[in-house]
Parts: structure tokens; sequence; C-alpha cells
């Protein structure tokens, strides 16, 4: 019984933790949104992109903010001590982890950041390909971060929410697909080059160690 409690009280502060952090780091990314909507765009793709200015991008996270209440119920899950702490501790991992990487990823693409909705893509006008940061792991961190945040809010709350959104959060492959088009036909060889040495979406452990060291923003 002191076990249960002490778990449950860590699973009641890990909980508001990621509720601070994730609430901190979503402000972070609508503020940048928004001043990236400002930015002249040099190219605007797909049938979202009249959606990309910044009214329609509050909108839809507020929309996004009132699902995640109304969906916010327990599922029907009871899992033993054991298993609510390994959930716990690998939750409380992949949604700091995602943070992070999503954070670094943004401080690291700096003006290129562009706003993307549903399948629309921006490509702004002071460009150049970023292949530095978290870059140099993946092409697609941010991508990545969102779905590991999920992922591990799954297994840290085990609500609907989480569970709706982590589902959800896989189309982002579908539009990381939709970018690299446009980011090959932007860059030629030299995005080519690049996607060739760098995975989609899971570093290897020898390219992390090889890459540790370098950076090639250009």
């Amino acid at each position: 019984m002191a076990f249960e409690s002490l778990l449950t009280n860590l699973e009641v502060w890990a909980g508001r933790l990621g509720a601070l952090l994730g609430l901190a780091t979503l402000a972070v990314a609508v503020v940048s949104m928004v001043l990236a909507t400002e930015r002249r765009p040099a190219l605007e793709v797909g049938s979202g992109a009249r959606f990309l200015r910044w009214p329609f991008l509050i909108a839809g996270t507020v929309l996004f903010l009132g699902a995640g209440v109304v969906l916010w119920r327990p599922l029907p899950i009871e899992l033993t001590p054991l298993w609510r702490l390994a959930a716990l501790l690998l939750g409380l991992f992949l949604f700091l982890l995602g943070l992070s990487l999503y954070l670094w990823g943004g401080v690291t693409l700096g003006k290129m950041f562009a706003p993307s909705f549903g399948s629309g893509v921006r490509l702004q006008a002071e460009r150049r390909l970023v292949t530095g940061g978290p870059f140099r792991l993946v092409r697609h961190p941010m991508y990545l971060a969102v779905i590991l945040t999920f992922s591990g809010g799954l297994l840290l709350y085990r609500t609907w929410t989480m569970l709706v959104f982590a589902i959800c959060m896989f189309g982002l492959i579908v539009r990381a697909r939709r970018e690299e088009a446009l980011l090959s036909a932007e860059f030629g060889e030299a995005w080519k080059a690049w996607a060739r040495e760098v995975p989609a979406w899971v570093p290897r452990p020898g390219h992390i160690i090889r890459r540790g060291n370098t950076s090639h923003d250009r």
C-alpha cells in the first residue's frame, strides 16, 4: 500500500510537470508560428496553404485545446503497480525527450521556421537548407518530437485525449513527404545529398557518433 501511495503521488507530480512544460512549449510554438506568418513566403503549396495565417493558426490551437479538454477521460485500462511505474518512467522520458527535441529544432531553424496546417506547407523567402542541430540526426526532428511527445503523454496520462492525439500525429508522416518534395525541388542536389546521408525518422547509432561533432548549415 505504501508503494502504491508513493506511485500515485509520483504520477500526480509527473502529470503536473508534464502539463506545465507541455503548455509552455505549445506557447512557444504558437508564438513562433505567428511570427513566421509575418515573414514573406517564397512558396505555399497544398490545399491547406490558405490557412497558413495567424488567425487560423490561433483558432486551430484553441480547437485543439478544447478537444483535449472534452476528451480528457481516463482510458478503461487497469495496470498493476509495476506496469504503472514502467508507464510513468517511459512516458515521462518520451514526453520530455519530445519537448526538448522540438525546442532544439525550433532554435536551429530560427527564421527558417515555417508554419504548416493540414496539407498546407510553406517555404520562407529567406531560405536555406538547414542541416545542423537535430537535423544532423534525422530529417524531420520536429515532427518526430511531436510523435514522441504524444506517445509519451499516452503512457503518462492514459486518457482518450492522448490516445486520439497520438494516433492523429502519425499523419505528420504524410505531411513530411509533401515537405520533402518541396525541399527537393527547391534545393536540388544539396537536399538529395543530405537525404541520402541522414535518415528520415530513426537515427542510426553509427551516424550519431560520426556526425556528433559536425554541422553543415547552408
